[in-house]
């Protein structure tokens, strides 16, 4: 029993589940356990971000003790206050994207489970473990210095870069949604499914005129957040034009499965984003959400400057989401190829799966399905989930940037980026429904 637990903590990955979860391949338990890795970093960032953390490790005399003056050190001369906070967050969540981003650039170009860089990618969990700890320890020994301001501009980066793969996602998975109904409707002949593309349609556009009724009564005033009424206002026609298109006689000859099922939910996506983008904007009189506000212009996350509340609702919204997102990466891939080539990631065929999955269960076992070829790429999986430990330190943090000594300061940087985002994703939609016009001799299919 124990060299059967010594071989699944050091072998291949199948053997991690193959007790409990069968019918598993190789390709998704590897990128499970992986999402787990990230989520348990998320998961220390967010306790570290909790203001009772700090009393509680302030009441144990081995943890932290009085240095000089009123500063906090930590026994082995680490600053106590970079364990609390928003320079924890900065940390854990740079140990996590230095971690996935050595095997971004250790399993490049690796083609099929034959190459012996694919046994580091679905096994050895037990040491990949050791060196993520290893770096997260190493993470917060970084002297404070610049390394937040700098980590700041990485994660505005890599966070924008996640949103737009978010976006990519959110219009596949309306698209796969729609024509999965529609062929439902005409297999079986029933108008059921058409009732519900109905009412998820007129649910999501509800939902959509709802937010921008509250995005209007708490995120402007009057005489005053132009900024905001601009943003809210464009977004809304924008949201209505495409909409427009989608139904659109041309569009739907040569795209018969378009629709305002797809529309509502970009819709309804979009005024997500411009809730998040407007959470950020630093002005009080505009947004609710900053905590507190000097008369010098300064604004804070909080009466300490180093306790950033990130369990506001566009936070704990946008990490739902966040968390969504990721697991779609990490257990499925596109039913459309134009969606596949661009995530790296290969569609299985409807003969290719039900072979696989006869072969699992007459075997028992998980089993590599990669023998001749890997599902997805290793090296544009690990690039993603660098890019989601960057978006979540963001989130985390409410994007505000760091700036003196235990403080941190809301800029229109975030708002910008969100909003750039957003607009991106619609122009991305919207090129999805007029590409067939403009390349006929192209298959969009």
């Amino acid at each position: 029993m124990d060299g059967r637990m010594a071989s699944c903590l050091c072998g291949s990955a199948p053997c991690i589940l193959c007790s409990c979860c069968p019918c598993s391949y190789n390709s998704t338990v590897s990128r499970l356990i992986f999402t787990a890795f990230l989520f348990l970093g998320v998961l220390v960032s967010i306790i570290m971000l909790s203001p009772g953390v700090e009393s509680q490790l302030h009441k144990l005399p081995w943890v932290c003790e009085k240095g000089a003056g009123s500063s906090i050190i930590l026994q082995g001369h680490i600053d106590c206050g970079s364990l609390l906070g928003h320079r924890a967050a900065y940390r854990m969540c740079f140990a996590m994207a230095a971690f996935f981003f050595i095997f971004c650039l250790l399993m490049i170009c690796v083609r099929s489970s034959r190459d012996p860089r694919a046994a580091i990618q679905n096994g050895f969990w037990f040491f990949k473990f050791l060196v993520f700890v290893g770096i997260t320890v190493g993470a917060f020994y970084i002297p404070n210095g610049s390394f937040s301001n700098v980590w700041f501009y990485f994660g505005v980066v890599g966070s924008f870069l996640f949103l737009l793969i978010q976006l990519v996602l959110v219009i596949d998975f309306a698209h796969s949604w729609n024509q999965r109904w529609l062929s439902k409707a005409e297999e079986c002949d029933s108008r059921a499914w058409y009732a519900g593309l109905f009412f998820f349609t007129i649910l999501f556009y509800a939902l959509s005129i709802t937010a921008v009724v509250l995005l209007f009564i708490y995120y402007t005033q009057p005489g005053a957040c132009y900024e905001g009424k601009v943003f809210i206002s464009l977004n809304l026609t924008l949201c209505v034009c495409i909409s427009i298109v989608a139904v659109l006689p041309k569009v739907q000859d040569a795209q018969p499965n378009s629709g305002l099922l797809q529309a509502s939910v970009i819709t309804l996506y979009t005024m997500f984003v411009t809730w998040l983008a407007l959470s950020n904007v630093p002005d009080q009189k505009c947004n609710p959400h900053l905590l507190t506000h000097f008369g010098n212009g300064t604004i804070l996350a909080g009466p300490e400057g180093y306790e950033t509340q990130w369990w506001d609702a566009p936070s704990i919204v946008g990490l739902i989401v966040f968390i969504l997102c990721t697991f779609f990466i990490s257990l499925r891939s596109s039913d459309h190829r134009q969606v596949n080539t661009l995530m790296q990631t290969e569609e299985c065929s409807p003969v290719q799966e039900a072979t696989q999955q006869q072969v699992v269960i007459s075997e028992g076992r998980a089993i590599d399905n990669e023998q001749d070829s890997v599902t997805y790429s290793y090296s544009f999986f690990h690039f993603c989930l660098v890019l989601a430990s960057l978006h979540i330190m963001m989130t985390l943090t409410n994007w505000y940037r760091p700036g003196e000594t235990l403080k941190m300061i809301s800029t229109w940087t975030a708002v910008w980026v969100k909003i750039c985002a957003s607009w991106a994703g619609l122009l991305l939609y919207l090129w999805t429904l007029v590409a067939p016009l403009l390349l006929p001799n192209r298959d969009f299919s």
